[in-house]
Order: C-alpha cells, then sequence, then structure tokens
C-alpha cells in the first residue's frame, strides 16, 4: 500500500467517524425532545432572561402588580385629600416604594412568557381565562371601598386611608410570605422578602398614626 493510498484511507476514515458521531448527537438530540432531562428545567417551570420560575413565581407577579396598582392609587388620593403630614408622607413613600416594583414585576412576566393581569372589576380578583387565576388578592379594597374613599377628605379620610391600607399591606405580607416558601425564582422571592420587610414597617407606623388621631 502507497503513502497516497494510504492517507487517501485516514481521511475517508476520519470523515465518516465525524459523519456518525453528528448523526448520532442529532438522534440524542431528537430523542431528548419534549422529555425532561437532568440538569435542565422541567416543562412546568418557566425560564427566561432571569433564573428560571415556577408557577408560584408568575402567580405572585400576576397577582402583585394589580394590588401594588391600588395600593398607589390609594397613596394618589392621599395627596389631595388627605390632611395629616405623616399621613401624605407615608402616601410619597409607598407610590415611590410600589411604583418600580410594578415595573419589576411585569418585567418577569414577559420574560417569563406568562400572561399581564387584568382586572376583574371588582376588586377582588383578576381574570385571565386561566383556571389559576381564580384566586382571590387578600387586602384588596372593592369598587365600592374605593368609591368611599375617594368620597372623604381632612381627618375622615386619614383614617379610612390608614384602616384601609393596613388590610391592603396585611395582605400584601400575606402574598410575599406565599412566596417565599412557595417560589422558586431567586429575584422574586428577594422582593418578596422586601415587602415584608418594608410593608410590615410601614404598618407598625400606621397603627401609631391611627391610634394618634
Amino acid at each position: 500500500m502507497n503513502r497516497t493510498y494510504l492517507r487517501r484511507t485516514i481521511r475517508v476514515g476520519v470523515s465518516l467517524a465525524v459523519a456518525i458521531g453528528l448523526a448520532a448527537c442529532g438522534s440524542d438530540h431528537q430523542a431528548g425532545a419534549g422529555h425532561d432531562r437532568p440538569g435542565t428545567p422541567s416543562a412546568s417551570a418557566f425560564s427566561g432572561e432571569s433564573a428560571a420560575s415556577n408557577a408560584a413565581d408568575v402567580m405572585f407577579a400576576q397577582m402583585m402588580i394589580p394590588h401594588h396598582e391600588q395600593a398607589v392609587e390609594m397613596a394618589d388620593l392621599a395627596a389631595t385629600r388627605a390632611s395629616d403630614p405623616e399621613v401624605k408622607q407615608l402616601a410619597v413613600q409607598i407610590k415611590d416604594a410600589q411604583a418600580p416594583e410594578i415595573a419589576q414585576l411585569k418585567t418577569w412576566l414577559t420574560q417569563w412568557g406568562a400572561p399581564m393581569p387584568t382586572a376583574s372589576g371588582d376588586g377582588h380578583g383578576t381574570d385571565h381565562g386561566t383556571p389559576e387565576m381564580d384566586h382571590e388578592m387578600p387586602g384588596m379594597m372593592s369598587d365600592a371601598d374605593m368609591a368611599k374613599l375617594a368620597g372623604a377628605s381632612g381627618m375622615e379620610f386619614d383614617r379610612q386611608f390608614l384602616t384601609m391600607m393596613i388590610a391592603h399591606h396585611e395582605g400584601a405580607v400575606a402574598m410575599s410570605e406565599e412566596e417565599t416558601g412557595q417560589g422558586a425564582n431567586p429575584d422574586a422571592k428577594a422582593l418578596a422578602q422586601r415587602i415584608i420587610a418594608t410593608q410590615q414597617a410601614e404598618i407598625d407606623t400606621m397603627k401609631k398614626i391611627l391610634a394618634r388621631i
């Protein structure tokens, strides 16, 4: 066997081995498609630019967005209706904290490929056309509650605002505690922890103001 023939035989053998290897890889990839494999997120997990998230994380974001939006709406009312300086200051504090959190929660839902919440109109839930969203959000005010608050002013508004916002915050704390226990996304769980700490402190402050006025 001459050297030219030997080199040609080696090249053919290498090419054939590469082709067989690529075919095997493609076959393995197809066989694994649609099935959970070790080291990869399960079919039930949501993936995005951030860490993978589970159904609890999605529920937390979908529910906390309208919950926060209502708190911001209440805070906006305080700007023109509240009479106590501490109530006015607290309302600004609440809006400044929760408005950016709403934006963050919406960003996560987009990354996770999950739908944005749509208000149901009764102040107690959201309507997404999916069974998992038939869930009451604790602490949410009804439309009647919001109308009553909007119709008040001065000291009457201050008392109503504080009473309603305490209940509203307690609901947010409960939802956040559920997220810390059941969620998977580290960023969402960190936000839930921050909400617990911030809003519990505000609850304590509001109770002191309510006792004073």
